[in-house]
């Protein structure tokens, strides 16, 4: 038995993947702009944490939309960042790889605030793990940060800040724009967790 994470490089999967130390380990390259620093971070993490890292590499950028592909967001999009039916997307790419590995569990790192959409609701992850168990493979999905937020994840993780900074957020390049949302919220979490610090740490490049 195998337990497995969706390894983003993000804030959230990397506290996630400290706090819960998975067998395996899975960063998916599917065409978002900042593919490169995502992956490069997220073998760094997997390396630290002595976990198993695969990468997956399909371009479905074609089908994407906003900042994630540095575009404009389609009309049905909720938000800058959207890009259609996304986490379904990512877990049914890390599922077909995982079945493969003896997979029998994959952590998905949504938090409280990613309920802003529907594929980032407990409902959504209790839907879609019964699908992925009830088919061949019976892999299981679990959102365990889903009533979190990213401060309270990283705390109860107790992920070092050496580590966390690793962590990739920008939606928009492989180096921080700054300006996107993803970059927003790692600017106001760093500034929430150290805020009695003298100076705030950045982001790695």
């Amino acid at each position: 038995m195998s337990k497995g994470i969706l390894l983003s490089g993000g804030m959230d999967s990397i506290a996630l993947a400290y706090w819960q130390r998975p067998d395996i380990a899975i960063t998916i390259d599917y065409g978002q702009a900042a593919a490169e620093t995502e992956i490069r971070n997220s073998a760094m993490v997997a390396k630290e944490l002595g976990i198993a890292h695969h990468i997956i590499q399909i371009d479905c950028s074609s089908l994407g939309s906003g900042d994630l592909i540095n575009d404009s967001a389609i009309d049905a999009s909720p938000s800058t960042e959207w890009w259609p039916y996304r986490n379904q997307l990512l877990i049914s790419l890390a599922c077909m790889k995982g079945i493969s590995l003896g997979l029998t569990e994959l952590m998905v790192g949504s938090v409280k605030s990613d309920s802003f959409h529907k594929d980032g609701t407990a409902g959504f992850f209790e839907r879609i793990s019964s699908l992925m168990e009830y088919q061949e493979g019976n892999i299981k999905i679990t959102s365990p940060c889903i009533h979190l937020s990213t401060v309270e994840l990283i705390k109860s993780s107790g992920i070092p800040r050496s580590l966390l900074l690793w962590a990739h957020s920008c939606h928009k390049s492989n180096i921080p724009c700054c300006n996107c949302r993803g970059c927003n919220k790692y600017r106001q979490t760093l500034t929430e967790l150290y805020r009695s610090d003298e100076e705030s740490p950045t982001q790695a490049d």
